[in-house]
């Protein structure tokens, strides 16, 4: 048992105060010997004073402000730890070039993978999340976590400035740490979001690689092309005058060499964006186990409502009293 108000504890001996106090009789008897002993009325003087002094230990107690301290249960539920990787260069705050079924043709692809991501992450309830941002570098913006909260917070916080070069790199080598010290509950996978790709050299790759591998995690690559733009599954595609494959091109190459598993879609408008995040919530729906936190109960309410019952208990006792000396 905790308590905030620590300090009211010391109030605790005005508990005595009814246990000192004499019981008077106002009624004046001439010869009070003709009297018998009687035992029964002394233990329920006692009784009402033990009452009084239990009246103001609730009434300390509730003053004080107790709890009990969080723990941690083991349960089993449907889902995954799951690190969101979403690339904030500048040319994410590009609109779609075409809409939906909802008539959102000038929503922005930022503004479209925030509001789906969000909506991912509501219908889905045994999920811990991280979000991991990139443009020049990676930024860390949320660990491992089930406070659906946090999470709606950190998605709809990546739709500030950004910057004009794509890291992805950074953002795959900072969204591996998400796992570094967390419990493996028995899937885990990286949705990585990007419009764009950068190249990455070749000793980051072989880190990043290594590092999916040992901490076991999936990778997703939703990419949002431009139609009309190249696409990474395109195997036909050759470059001309024998120059470097594009980096989106390049970058799926290499993602397919990944010894963990890995899944890529492209996504052209807000609907086939959607469809590829619905894709992913099938295929994450799996049994694991996950620890989740319960926090401590408050006893203030408790113990006020104890003390307000026995203080009713008491007068109630005092009005019979009164009324049989009448």
């Amino acid at each position: 048992m905790n308590f905030i108000n620590t300090w009211a504890l010391l109030l605790l001996p005005l508990s005595f105060i009814p246990l000192l106090i004499k019981q008077q009789n106002k009624n004046i008897y001439t010869w009070n010997k003709m009297f018998p002993v009687d035992p029964l009325s002394k233990l329920i003087g006692l009784l009402l004073k033990i009452l009084g002094a239990l009246i103001i230990v609730f009434i300390i107690i509730t003053i004080s402000e107790p709890f009990a301290n969080q723990y941690t249960v083991t349960k089993i539920g449907n889902g995954a730890q799951i690190g969101l990787v979403l690339d904030r260069s500048a040319s994410m705050d590009d609109p779609f070039s075409g809409g939906d079924l909802n008539n959102k043709a000038g929503e922005t692809k930022s503004g479209a993978a925030s509001r789906l991501i969000v909506d991912f992450f509501e219908s889905r309830t045994d999920d811990m999340v991280g979000v991991i941002t990139f443009s020049n570098s990676s930024m860390f913006v949320l660990p491992l976590t089930q406070n659906k909260e946090a999470i709606k917070a950190a998605v709809n916080a990546t739709a500030g400035n950004a910057l004009f070069q794509t890291n992805i790199g950074a953002g795959l080598t900072s969204s591996a740490e998400l796992f570094t010290n967390v419990e493996d509950s028995g899937s885990r996978a990286i949705i990585l979001l990007s419009d764009g790709a950068g190249r990455i050299e070749e000793k980051t790759q072989q880190s990043i690689k290594d590092w999916f591998y040992q901490y076991k995690i999936g990778l997703y690559w939703i990419v949002l092309r431009q139609p009309g733009g190249i696409s990474i599954f395109d195997e036909n595609y050759i470059p001309r005058d024998d120059s470097q494959l594009p980096a989106q091109i390049e970058l799926y190459e290499y993602f397919k060499t990944f010894k963990s598993p890995f899944q890529a879609y492209e996504a052209e408008d807000p609907k086939s964006l959607e469809q590829a995040i619905n894709d992913i919530n099938l295929k994450e729906k799996k049994s694991i186990t996950y620890k989740e936190q319960i926090p401590g109960k408050q006893y203030t309410t408790t113990s006020l409502i104890v003390a307000l019952l026995l203080t009713l208990t008491l007068f109630v006792l005092k009005v019979l009293e009164v009324k049989s000396l009448k």
